[in-house]
């Protein structure tokens, strides 16, 4: 091969050797704005999901069935600042006397923790106290032969004091005691209630039963007399 062909060959040797070098340098370039557009992108989506994060949290909602009509509903979750309208307080009331004020050993337990629930810390020790198997007045002694007692409440009505709190009510409902097949013995009686709203617990359990912090401060039932002709069995 000539000198002049051999020169011409290396020179386009020397071009072809140029052309990959800077192809590959372009292919790196590209392959680092992929890679910082990816890095970038990444972290916008922690700094999003980091911005987000405090919003994310699980809501326990309470789902009521209407007895009579069948309509459901949901009971909207309470946050202990704003005020309640009378009807859902009529609601908790109507509910904590049927529940606290009946009993069935098939139920006795887990309604003692769920009257349980509604209580502040000095009338759960009250609670505590009437139900413990050493008190001859507790429930689990006075029904040891069987009897049951369902409760029907009647009338809520709700007092203001004088200084204008609205925190009292009184609950009128029949109790019907059975034993066995015999005919139920019914009475009546007056529940006076100092209730207020604080916030849910925090315990899952206890927000199942009580999602609205509702509280039963003070509790004072006793026997109502009526006249005889007002007296019969409870529907």
């Amino acid at each position: 091969m000539s000198e002049p062909a051999l020169e011409e060959y290396f020179r386009e040797a020397a071009s072809w050797d140029f052309d990959r070098l800077l192809q590959a340098q372009r292919h790196a370039r590209r392959a680092w704005w992929v890679a910082t557009a990816g890095v970038i992108a990444a972290l916008g989506l922690v700094a999003a999901l980091i911005t987000l994060l405090p919003l994310k949290r699980v809501e326990p909602f309470l789902v009521r069935v209407d007895s009579s009509t069948g309509i459901v509903d949901v009971v909207p979750l309470y946050t202990g600042t704003t005020g309640l309208e009378e009807t859902v307080t009529r609601y908790f009331l109507v509910h904590y006397v049927s529940v606290c004020e009946r009993f069935n050993y098939a139920t006795a337990e887990s309604d003692y923790e769920e009257c349980g629930a509604f209580h502040g810390a000095r009338r759960n020790q009250t609670w505590y106290a009437l139900w413990n198997p050493n008190n001859p007045a507790s429930p689990l002694n006075t029904h040891k032969d069987g009897s049951s007692v369902r409760v029907q409440v009647q009338a809520v009505s709700f007092f203001r004091r004088g200084s204008g709190v609205d925190d009292l009510a009184q609950v009128r409902y029949v109790k019907a005691e059975r034993q066995g097949s015999a005919d139920e013995r019914l009475s009546h009686w007056i529940a006076t209630i100092q209730y207020a709203y604080a916030p849910p617990a925090q315990d899952p359990r206890v927000r199942r039963w009580n999602p609205l912090g509702f509280k039963v401060i003070e509790l004072t039932t006793e026997p109502e007399v009526l006249p005889a002709a007002a007296t019969g069995k409870a529907g």
